[in-house]
């Protein structure tokens, strides 16, 4: 089980998107398996504003994120949104 950083409920890991963040950079991670912290979201769009708005991706890497990578992360996640 794995928690949503968005709406914080939690649900199985194959239910949920990984972000993997490993020495400055920021990546979706198709596999699971990438190295580096990571950070679990819904595949909404709901979710993807809420983590946007509490800056839980960043806080949750313990990483600064600059606009432009956050920007390019959300971009990347449009195409998984159901």
């Amino acid at each position: 089980m794995r928690r949503c950083a968005g709406c914080m409920e939690s649900k199985e890991k194959k239910e949920l998107i990984r972000i993997a963040g490993y020495e400055g950079e920021v990546s979706i991670d198709k596999t699971g398996k990438a190295k580096g912290r990571g950070v679990y979201l819904c595949p909404s769009k709901e979710c993807f504003e809420k983590a946007q708005k509490k800056k839980a991706i960043g806080r949750n890497l313990e990483m600064e994120l600059s606009k432009e990578q956050i920007a390019k992360l959300f971009e990347e996640l449009k195409q998984y949104e159901r």
